[in-house]
Formats: structure tokens, sequence, C-alpha cells
């Protein structure tokens, strides 16, 4: 790296014996030998109780990972009630218990009840003295069968399913479009409320209805004479200035709201008169055609 502009020049330090602060890891075979000889005799002194303590089965954090399941801290209290273990002798039996954790939904909590009876189904419990069983020990067929020291694993969080044909409904089925209009709905729904007690407003005016027919007939695709055209100007023009008969006011409630409709008309009828002067002039006897 060179030096730039007319600066100090710096005062490197190498003489820090930075041999003597090297961090080094060549005991890592002797580590990894004493890790399993401590491993072989944990084993040995837990006889033969499970090698390690029953957890939960819960989801993981965020919506990255809540789809897989893994061990949890502990059992809730809930979920050793139904299953019929005491919060005090759970402890003994091997399983794990955190009164902190809550149950947020039924089938996570049914997951973890049954992982509790299925341990306790398979669990053998040794007399404290031979002679003297207590109640909740295991029989005695029961301590000479085979056992296992693993724990229960982990349920899987997916369900497989029997392959099948794909039908004709599913085939049709557009995922990425049914989410689009279901957001376009929720977004839209007050909107659409308000527009909709708006209309309900127009509707209630006398004329409306002969309007409604007008604009079908009109507008509907089958088109109309010009003279349809003109009577439907001249109602749409008598329908905002008259009064409405529900209201005390000379105009429609939210009349500013069909600005843009009177401002459209104008356009249309001076789009009209234009073509009928260039009719009579020869040019065009079409006025439905777009300018």
């Amino acid at each position: 790296m060179g030096f730039g502009k007319n600066n100090v020049l710096h005062a490197n330090h190498f003489r820090k014996d930075w041999q003597r602060r090297v961090k080094t890891w060549f005991d890592q075979p002797g580590r990894k030998l004493r890790r399993r000889q401590a491993r072989k005799a944990k084993v040995a002194a837990l006889g033969v109780r499970p090698l390690s303590l029953l957890r939960p089965a819960v989801r993981g954090q965020t919506v990255r990972y809540n789809t897989k399941l893994r061990e949890g801290r502990g059992f809730t209290l809930g979920e050793l009630k139904e299953a019929g273990i005491g919060r005090k002798a759970a402890r003994g039996l091997g399983v794990v218990v955190d009164h902190r954790r809550r149950n947020q939904s039924v089938e996570g909590k049914s997951i973890n009840v049954e992982r509790l009876k299925a341990y306790k189904e398979r669990l053998v419990v040794f007399p404290r003295k031979t002679g003297k069983p207590k109640k909740g020990d295991s029989s005695a067929e029961d301590l000479n069968a085979p056992t296992t020291r693993q724990t229960l694993p982990i349920p899987s969080s997916f369900v497989a399913e029997e392959p099948r044909k794909i039908t004709q409904e599913e085939r049709d089925f557009n995922a990425y479009k049914t989410l689009r209009n279901s957001r376009a709905e929720a977004r839209y729904e007050g909107a659409r409320k308000i527009r909709a007690a708006k209309a309900s407003h127009i509707f209630t005016h006398p004329l409306a209805y002969p309007l409604i027919l007008f604009f079908a007939r009109i507008e509907g695709g089958r088109g109309g004479s010009q003279e349809e055209v003109i009577m439907y100007l001249l109602l749409t023009a008598l329908f905002y200035a008259l009064p409405c008969p529900h209201s005390k006011t000379r105009v429609l409630p939210g009349s500013t709201q069909y600005m843009p409709v009177c401002t459209h008309l104008a356009l249309r009828l001076r789009r009209w008169r234009l073509r009928s002067i260039s009719a009579e002039m020869g040019e065009s006897s079409s006025w439905y055609t777009s300018s």
C-alpha cells in the first residue's frame, strides 16, 4: 500500500512477539478421544436409563423454519396433565418440564400428548427394592423384557400421501390467479362497499331506470340512432338537474362524483355534432366511429 499526500510516515510495530500469542489446536485428537471416553463413562453410569431425556416436538421460529419439527426445551403443564404424568414425578421418569411454555395450537398439543403416552407405555420403571415394588413400578415380566436406551424420535412434519391420478379440476385450478383475486377482493372491499352505498342512493331517483335502459341500449354493444343518443343525453342532463325526492337539497347526494360523467357527455355531444357536420360535407356518415 502506497502513501498519498505529504503525510506522516506510519510507525509500524513489528516487535510484538506475536509467536507467543498464536492459538494452536495440536491437542484436537486427544480432546476427541477424551470426549469419547467421557461419553462411555456417562452411559455406564446411567445403567439402563435412556441416554437422553425426553423433550417435546415443537415448531421452528419464523416463516422460514415453522414447517419443521425439532426438539423443544420441555413439556407444558397442560400436556403432562392430559398424559397423566405429575409435574414432580416427570423429572424422575426422564421427562423435561418447562412451566413457561404455552400451547398455541391444538395440533401441537396433541402431538406432544401422544408422544408422552407412547413414552409412558414403553417405559420400564425398576423398583427401589426388588422385593417391595410400589405403585407405578413395572411388573416382573416387563423387567425381564428386552429394552432399548434410545429415546423416541421426532415425528415427521410431512405426512406422505398415496399416489393418485390428478383430477381435471386440479389441472384447471390456477393457484396464482386465485391468490391474486382474493387479495384484490380483500383490498378493495371497503371501496366497493362505499360505491354500492352511493349507487343505492342513485337508484332511488325515478329517472334512474329509464336511464339504465337507454344506457344498456346504446352502450351495450348494439349501437343506436342519433335520436336515441340525443334522448340519452337529454335524460342524463335532466337526471342531474332535477332534485332528489329523498333529499332536501337541489341536487343528488354526492353529485360531485358525477362531474367526469357530465364532461364525458359534453364531449360526446360535441363529437357527434362535428361528425354530423362532416357527414353533411360528405366526408363520413358514421357517427359511432372512434376519433
